[in-house]
């Protein structure tokens, strides 16, 4: 009898399964959705524990349609994080009382001349701060100087040969009235003949003027301000028509409210030009 002997020979077979775009076989019996098995309460637990290489089902799933497979992932969670902490270490044992470094060579050699130093260090700066602390004084001081118009008003000159014996002139000097009286002689006698020492204002008649005929006063009562009118009043002085002063012929309160005399300004007389200067 004859014996056959099989003979195997390698043969490439068309394709029997159709395939989707995506590489998912459509073969109707193919079940992509078995999973590995799961313990009772479904976190993906295998007989020996967790397993680390599928998802447990409450986490997500992939599910077979007719597009293909589709994946969903129920929970997010944050990224992990890696941190890990660094402790230091140092086998070096710790010293109980750590070596200081000399610094005796910084020392001064001469404590002296180091202290001379200082002293004069400490005195420069005195006399800096006061050169710039009298310079900052004297220029506030300017400030509240009178003005170039003011000061030239500070002294007026008057003609002492434009009042005659008797008569009154009135100026204006620093914006304040003054009473120029050249006086009579008999008006010098009745101002140095008073008791000047019973006055409310005790006062003679010498100690007000410089010389006996001229009499100079600021044109200011001494109670409220008002310009008293001369040649007016009981004692034939000035008289302050706003409370009723009354001055006597040397600028002196006799009665009324007034509590001073009249002020005497300074002043002085040029004889070489004949002028009275006030101020």
């Amino acid at each position: 009898m004859a014996s056959f002997q099989a003979v195997k020979k390698s043969l490439n077979l068309a394709p029997t399964v159709r395939a989707r775009p995506s590489g998912v076989p459509l073969v109707p019996s193919l079940n992509l959705s078995v999973r590995a098995p799961a313990d009772s309460h479904g976190h993906g637990h295998g007989a020996s524990g967790p397993r680390v290489d599928t998802p447990p089902s409450w986490a997500g799933g992939v599910t077979n349609s007719q597009f293909g497979l589709f994946s969903k992932t129920y929970t997010t969670g944050p990224a992990p994080k890696i941190s890990h902490q660094r402790l230091l270490h140092t086998s070096v044992v710790v010293k109980d009382a750590p070596e200081v470094p000399d610094f005796g060579h910084y020392r001064a050699k001469d404590s002296d001349n180091n202290r001379a130093l200082s002293y004069f260090m400490v005195g420069t700066m005195g006399v800096l701060s006061a050169s710039v602390a009298k310079s900052s004084v004297t220029e506030f001081l300017k400030t509240m100087s009178a003005s170039a118009d003011v000061l030239a008003l500070a002294k007026v000159e008057v003609e002492l040969s434009s009042i005659p014996e008797g008569k009154n002139a009135i100026i204006k000097w620093r914006g304040k009235p003054v009473f120029i009286r050249h006086r009579t002689q008999g008006e010098i006698d009745e101002a140095r003949s008073a008791n000047w020492k019973t006055f409310r204002d005790p006062e003679s008649d010498e100690d007000r003027t410089q010389r006996p005929e001229w009499l100079i006063m600021l044109g200011v009562c001494t109670h409220l301000g008002c310009v008293p009118i001369g040649e007016a009043g009981d004692f034939g002085g000035w008289f302050c028509p706003c409370h009723g002063s009354h001055y006597d012929i040397s600028g002196r309160a006799r009665k009324g409210p007034a509590p001073l005399n009249l002020e005497v300004p300074a002043y002085e007389f040029n004889d070489a030009d004949g002028k009275l200067v006030i101020g």
